[in-house]
């Protein structure tokens, strides 16, 4: 498997509300990291983003913990597109400690693009792909 190039890094704020009654940040809040990462993303990568009219919907998510994260922690979520195919791409995430690098979890998922208007989805654009593209330094697209 390639190593993975993350270009892509949010700082992220832990909140009180974050931590739960065991003292570290509760799972379910990183797939608010998550989200946070792939909005700043596509807000920063993808040109013309109307975000009234194109959503970017998950299809499927893989999330692997692999250390805590407590309050103290100051942390990042880091993003790169894997693949791209017609309608759908695929996402890597992580979330590491900016201080020691270490990787506390990794998300995978597949997204597709949708029209919130037509309530459909829709092929992604050639303008997005080729912005994804350049930012990622390489083809993604997924060969048939």
């Amino acid at each position: 498997m390639e190593e993975i190039s993350y270009k892509h890094t949010l700082p992220v704020q832990i909140r009180f509300n974050d931590i739960d009654k065991f003292g570290h940040v509760n799972n379910a809040i990183y797939l608010n990291f998550y989200d946070l990462g792939k909005t700043n993303y596509f807000g920063s990568v993808c040109p013309n983003v109307n975000w009234e009219r194109d959503a970017i919907l998950v299809v499927r998510l893989e999330v692997i913990f692999l250390s805590q994260i407590h309050d103290i922690d100051n942390i990042a979520v880091q993003t790169a597109v894997t693949g791209i195919g017609t309608k759908s791409f695929d996402l890597t995430q992580r979330v590491i400690d900016t201080e020691t690098k270490d990787v506390k979890c990794v998300c995978t998922s597949t997204m597709v693009t949708y029209d919130l208007i037509e309530q459909k989805s829709k092929p992604l654009t050639e303008e997005w792909i080729k912005a994804i593209c350049d930012y990622e330094d390489k083809d993604l697209r997924k060969k048939k």
